[in-house]
């Protein structure tokens, strides 16, 4: 099983970044200074590359090395551009199926809706650059290498890939309890990108007002939400279900 590379220093660091290498994650010494370290954050900065400032001692847990105030993670994948992926796959797909996560921070409910969505033949993933979720050991190992079979993407803000795939003729639509329609109620078979939220805010505001449509699931217990994984589980299925038994009406 392929795990994620740690970079450690300064300049390694800003050398591969400049090298155009796939960086994951950025974890930074609060309060430290520099003209390097400087260097460093712009190029993060310019980037948009996710970046976290921790105490030292985060850093020495990450690397055992000299780390000089900075650690990065290479992602064990090389992430899609939208565009050349909707346009491939709406070549080959009349109905393509796409997953936005907003702001999904859970490494391992990351890897378990890769999974899922592999399983479902999900056409791709859109994660936004900063605030998400890191694909590291702990993804792979949840997603049981589902991650490595399924295209992924980084986009600077998740409001532009809900305008691309809206003029895209991709419909969005958004699993939300802000909603009085439940996901039986919506119609999955066109071409479809669904949005999952965030495990403790759920789709952000913003979002929402700009998505095609709204869904909810039916809550009967006394907990008013699931796991965001399961939620998503259950959203992919009812699209199975929905396009499975309109290939049988055919």
């Amino acid at each position: 099983m392929q795990k994620e590379t740690s970079l450690y220093g300064l300049r390694a660091i800003l050398e591969a970044i400049e090298a155009n290498k796939s960086i994951d994650k950025v974890f930074l010494q609060k309060g430290l200074r520099g003209e390097l370290f400087s260097q460093l954050e712009h190029s993060v900065r310019k980037r948009g590359i996710n970046c976290s400032y921790v105490p030292i001692e985060k850093l020495n847990r990450l690397t055992p090395n000299n780390h000089q105030g900075a650690v990065a993670h290479i992602a064990p994948i090389a992430f899609y551009e939208l565009d050349a992926l909707v346009s491939a796959v709406k070549e080959t797909k009349e109905n393509p199926l796409f997953l936005i996560l907003d702001q999904l921070s859970d490494v391992r409910n990351f890897g378990a809706i890769i999974r899922t969505a592999e399983c479902t033949g999900v056409d791709g993933i859109i994660v936004q650059k900063s605030g998400s979720a890191p694909i590291n050991g702990d993804t792979i190992k949840t997603s049981a290498g589902a991650v490595f079979n399924i295209p992924i993407c980084k986009v600077d803000h998740i409001k532009d890939a809900i305008f691309y795939f809206q003029a895209s003729e991709i419909k969005v639509i958004a699993a939300t309890e802000k909603t009085d329609q439940t996901l039986y109620e919506v119609d999955f078979k066109a071409a479809t990108a669904i949005v999952m939220g965030s495990e403790g805010k759920g789709v952000s505001p913003s979002v929402l007002k700009l998505v095609d449509n709204k869904a909810k699931l039916p809550m009967y217990g006394s907990i008013a939400s699931l796991n965001v994984s399961v939620a998503c589980g259950a959203f992919l299925y009812e699209v199975v279900r929905q396009r499975h038994s309109s290939s049988l009406k055919e």
